[in-house]
């Protein structure tokens, strides 16, 4: 078909050449190979075509394959609905219909192997990127007011961790969200319900529950949306997928993971009756520790008010008064003492300076003889006959005049 010109407003294309533009761009893809799993399967009786509808587990997409039933039998003749294939195809557009589709020449089904060897490659990326990175796990609250649960609608796995959690702790809340634990459909719902939870500021903890299954029925929880979902949340995220030996990816992921629902209700509540005997515990420990404290220093006090300094308080004020009296004596005593030896000294020097004064020689009847200037006369030559003396007594004074000298 030769390419019609650029449409315009006013010249546009009609339907069927748009519908054939589009298939002849589509056939350029040419033959793929197509890993999904099976939604449905459609086998009319008598008819030599089956019709499945193929989907992305990691996304809500979905695509219809038609191929012939040999093909089907030859391939995968025991497929069913939830199987994981990988099938070689070509799309094709029906123009009719305006629908896409794909035509496949092979199908086979993943077997159980091939599932592990893709699970561990995966499990060997995410960790490389760090989704298993216990550095970042955080730890969810000691008591959660609202816990969040994703699970199967009336599941034995709800049942268990609704009525574990009640019985550890009644006052619990829970928001639950049901969803396809399996099948196509239950990696978009998980993680359409997690984001929820997620956004619900009210919610303190996640509980991602599912009972137990083989690893096909447990392939939702190890897709690498799913993962990268949980890694993104915010709130704590706790994985009890299955048994204890179940180990699906999103176990990795999870900042906890519980061995089963009933162990995830163990770890999100503690105990109301461990913490009441653990409160009973530590109020006792509290009283003995009161009560030998209050002992311990009411002993103290009964100690010190026996000693003598607080038995008779006027005790240590009459030890003073006895120390100040005793100081004052010596004070008495040593000042006395001080003054009886001055006063002695004082008369000693005053007795001797009394038999050395002129005073005590002229009592015994000497006198003291000066010239009129106050010079003492020692000597006879010292003076001439007519010179007027002053004869000093021991009591007054005489005016003498020389008339007479006498040398020896």
């Amino acid at each position: 078909m030769t390419d019609a010109p650029r449409s315009t407003p006013e010249e546009p294309w009609p339907v069927r050449v748009v519908s054939q533009k589009v298939g002849a761009w589509i056939a350029k893809l040419g033959w793929v190979w197509v890993d999904g799993q099976v939604a449905q399967i459609s086998r009319r009786p008598g008819a030599g075509t089956v019709f499945l509808t193929l989907r992305d587990p990691s996304a809500d997409l979905s695509l219809t394959v038609t191929t012939n039933r040999d093909v089907l039998d030859s391939g995968a003749p025991e497929l069913r609905e939830g199987a994981r294939v990988v099938l070689h195809a070509k799309p094709e557009f029906y123009a009719a219909r305006g629908t896409l589709s794909l035509r496949a020449d092979e199908i086979r089904q993943v077997g159980l192997g091939e599932l592990l060897a893709r699970l561990e490659k995966l499990k060997k990326l995410l960790a490389a990127e760090g989704l298993f990175d216990r550095a970042r796990k955080r730890r969810p609250p000691f008591l959660p007011q609202r816990i969040g649960l994703i699970t199967g609608r009336a599941s034995a796995a709800e049942r268990d961790v609704l009525t574990n959690t009640r019985r550890r702790w009644p006052a619990v809340e829970f928001r639950t969200v049901n969803v396809a634990v399996q099948g196509p459909g239950a990696v978009s719902q998980i993680v359409d319900a997690l984001r929820v939870l997620d956004a619900d500021e009210t919610i303190d903890v996640i509980i991602l529950a599912r009972g137990g299954g083989g690893i096909e029925d447990l392939l939702p929880f190890s897709d690498e949306a799913l993962c990268r979902a949980v890694f993104a949340c915010r709130t704590p995220v706790v994985s009890a997928i299955g048994h204890e030996t179940d180990a699906p990816l999103v176990d990795y992921v999870a900042d906890v993971r519980a061995s089963t629902p009933t162990d995830a209700a163990k770890r999100v509540v503690p105990d109301l009756a461990d913490e009441v005997r653990l409160i009973g515990q530590a109020r006792s420990r509290l009283e003995r520790a009161v009560r030998n404290l209050v002992d311990r220093e009411s002993h103290r006090l009964t100690l010190l008010r026996s000693r003598p300094v607080l038995a008779r308080p006027q005790v240590m004020v009459e030890q003073r008064a006895a120390e100040v009296t005793a100081l004052r004596d010596r004070a008495g005593r040593s000042l006395t003492h001080r003054l009886d030896a001055a006063t002695a000294d004082l008369r000693h020097t005053l007795a001797r300076l009394r038999a050395l004064s002129p005073a005590a020689t002229l009592d015994r009847g000497y006198a003291i003889v000066q010239r009129v200037d106050g010079h003492v006369v020692r000597a006879a030559g010292e003076v001439a006959q007519g010179d007027p003396l002053r004869v000093r007594l021991a009591e007054g004074e005489l005016t003498a005049t020389v008339e007479e000298m006498r040398t020896r």
